[in-house]
């Protein structure tokens, strides 16, 4: 059996598992039998993924006869399929050990288990499909199994349109890519990847190709403007299934454009990465400045994976330009940039989505302004999330800092191009680029200090305590990850050097050559980074001051109340809250981009009734496109509700019609 093989038995094996779980739901123990057996096929897929990537072993293809009649169902692993599915089975390993705890700690927790294996399942065959049909059958499949996993809590406020809003998103989705792959395919119909790629479309049909691959692939990661499903969705879901839907299927979604645009598409032409770059930065800081405004912890997460997938577009539109202008190795850098934070995100993002889960599962509270104090009470969580936030910060030596580093490190390279329109568009969108990591910084202190720092405000967060060892172990796997991923750079880089090469045709300089674990993405002379000195410089400046501090000061242990400004016993309520952090920066940004009210209604002097402070924002995104275009799907269903009640020689005309305009279209296709 090849690897391709054990990939597809696995996934097997997972769709019968969900199976097994609709009748075993309700019975006890069934959430560790599921979990426990999804992590064991999930390290296993993990283990044949990253057999096939770090052997670098030769593409490997197989087709079943089910499918279409006449193409049947293929399917292909190949190095870039082999690195995101290492991706997809590591954050599917963690959600599954994290899961056989908190699964414990759900009211329904029957409703979650038949999907929870077939959304992995559904992922990976995605993944290795080799044929239009295979992979939107398995990209639906997907879908579906997390709208299913959306709808597990369907009695909450609000998680009902959530799901509603995710399903159009996601049928609008699938519907551009169909065409994309249409298009591809071209009017002889050949939709195996293989005969898209022996064909070479025309300039026209490749650009349209690529705009229905962004819409449908962005639609999946959040891209704006096609994001308002994920900051409803993501909080909606269980808190393991969060983790899976915004660290793993956003990067699927990834995987899907880089596969139309980088192997599918033909040869590339530079004019396509400008949209990709602007809409990449403008996502980047639309998401992190509504992760800011936001007060649901889980909601922060949300948009923050609206920010992180527009650095990730950021780096592939940077690929794609230099790719198109014949810069090569400028290209493998952004692409591996692109690829390394893929990495990244699922990481620290499952852990913080972990995190998030086990503070709501202590004290059954979201919202940041009920929380306060946590890190006595969950010294452990604490820890792990504050790793979490660190690297989400891109903070060194975590991975975090890493990947946007060599993201910087392309965008410096912008100069080489020949076209003065990438010339002036890459300093902008490297300017957008430093910006969101300040603010996204500034987003992670507030999410990291209100909730774990300060004083408890409330009775709930006074009594929390640390969940279940499985939990605990899920994140501390992770934290130890983004630890090693950040440590170890170059090791993470040279593995992927098949994608890259595979992707752009050239691959960064071998890493593993260079002394002391340091990197040098171009060359040592131009730039380089040691994530190994940076740590042992953090440790051992840490340790000297707290060796100085306990001999040179006190050597006895003090406990005493912090200076309370000569106002004791203040309530815990005068502490600085999630709205107070970050008003300074939506006074800012908060006319143009939240559309934010404040209005204040004060009494005056003598009297006993309390002020009023009431703060509205808005997205423009979804007054200024979504509501008139829902009015206007209205409007249009009611004028249209006409025809069913026409008679049958207007029913056979309206036929008729359909007919000869499909025809005059065949007609006229090139």
């Amino acid at each position: 059996m090849n690897l391709l093989q054990a990939l597809l038995a696995c996934d097997a094996v997972l769709l019968a598992l969900s199976v097994v779980a609709v009748s075993a739901a309700r019975r006890g123990g069934a959430g560790t039998f599921v979990y426990g057996v999804a992590l064991a096929l999930s390290v296993a897929q993990l283990a044949a993924a990253a057999a096939a990537l770090i052997g670098r072993a030769a593409p490997v293809g197989l087709t079943l006869p089910i499918g279409l009649p006449w193409v049947g169902a293929n399917f292909r692993l190949d190095a870039l399929a082999a690195f995101f599915a290492v991706v997809v089975n590591l954050g599917g390993a963690a959600a599954s050990l994290y899961g056989i705890g908190y699964g414990r700690h759900e009211r329904e927790p029957g409703r979650a288990l038949p999907f929870f294996p077939a959304f992995l399942a559904g992922m990976n065959l995605v993944l290795i499909a080799d044929d239009a049909y295979t992979f939107l059958v398995s990209w639906e499949f997907m879908s579906l199994a997390s709208w299913a996993l959306v709808m597990v809590h369907h009695r909450e406020a609000g998680n009902r349109r959530a799901g509603f809003i995710y399903i159009v998103m996601a049928s609008f989705g699938t519907l551009s890519l169909l065409l994309a792959f249409g298009l591809l395919a071209g009017p002889s119909g050949g939709y195996a990847f293989d005969a898209m790629r022996a064909a070479t479309p025309s300039a026209s049909v490749a650009g349209l190709a690529l705009a229905l691959a962004l819409a449908g692939a962005g639609s999946k990661a959040g891209l704006a403007p096609l994001h308002v499903w994920l900051p409803l969705a993501h909080p909606a879901a269980p808190s393991h299934v969060s983790a899976l839907m915004s660290g793993v299927m956003t990067k699927v979604a990834v995987y899907a454009f880089i596969r139309i645009v980088f192997d599918l598409d033909g040869p590339p032409d530079w004019r396509w990465s400008a949209p990709i770059l602007a809409l990449g930065a403008a996502t980047a800081l639309l998401g992190v400045l509504h992760a800011l405004m936001q007060t649901d912890i889980k909601r922060v997460l949300a948009y923050s994976t609206i920010e992180n997938i527009g650095l990730i577009f950021v780096a592939i539109g940077l690929a794609l330009a230099f790719k198109a202008s014949g810069l090569a190795g400028a290209a493998a850098l952004a692409m591996t940039a692109a690829l390394f934070h893929s990495l990244n995100h699922a990481l620290f993002k499952s852990l913080l989505f972990f995190g998030a889960g086990a503070v709501q599962t202590a004290t059954g509270e979201r919202r940041m302004g009920r929380l306060g104090g946590l890190l006595n009470r969950m010294p452990a969580t604490g820890f792990f999330m504050l790793v979490g936030c660190a690297a989400i910060s891109a903070l060194p030596p975590l991975n975090g800092f890493v990947s946007e580093w060599l993201m910087l490190q392309a965008i410096l390279l912008g100069p080489q191009f020949p076209q003065w329109t990438l010339k002036l568009l890459t300093p902008a969108v490297g300017a957008a680029v430093a910006l969101t990591a300040a603010l996204a910084a500034a987003c992670f202190v507030r999410a990291f200090g209100i909730p774990f720092l300060g004083r408890p405000r409330s009775d709930e967060a006074a009594k929390a305590h640390d969940v279940d060892r499985f939990s605990l172990a899920a994140m501390a796997a992770l934290a130890l990850l983004c630890l090693a991923a950040g440590v170890f750079p170059g090791v993470v880089i040279d593995t992927l050097k098949p994608v890259a090469l595979a992707v752009t045709g050239a691959a960064m300089p071998l890493q593993a050559k260079i002394p002391w674990l340091s990197i040098a993405p171009i060359a040592e002379s131009r730039s380089s980074y040691n994530g190994l000195l940076v740590f042992l410089f953090i440790a051992a400046s840490g340790a000297m001051a707290a060796s100085a501090i306990h001999r040179f000061a006190s050597d006895a242990l003090r406990r005493a109340p912090a200076w309370d400004c000569g106002f004791p016993d203040s309530s815990p309520a005068t502490q600085y809250t999630a709205e107070s952090f970050s008003q300074p920066i939506r006074r800012v940004f908060g006319g143009f981009v939240f559309r934010g009210r404040e209005r204040l209604d004060m009494p005056a002097p003598g009297e006993t009734r309390p002020a009023v402070y009431d703060l509205t924002l808005r997205d423009p995104v979804w007054d200024g496109l979504y509501t008139p275009l829902g009015e206007l799907v209205g409007t249009i269903a009611t004028r249209l509700n006409r025809l069913q009640f026409l008679t049958i020689r207007q029913y056979l005309s309206v036929v008729f019609a359909a007919l000869v305009a499909l025809l005059l279209v065949l007609a006229a296709w090139p």
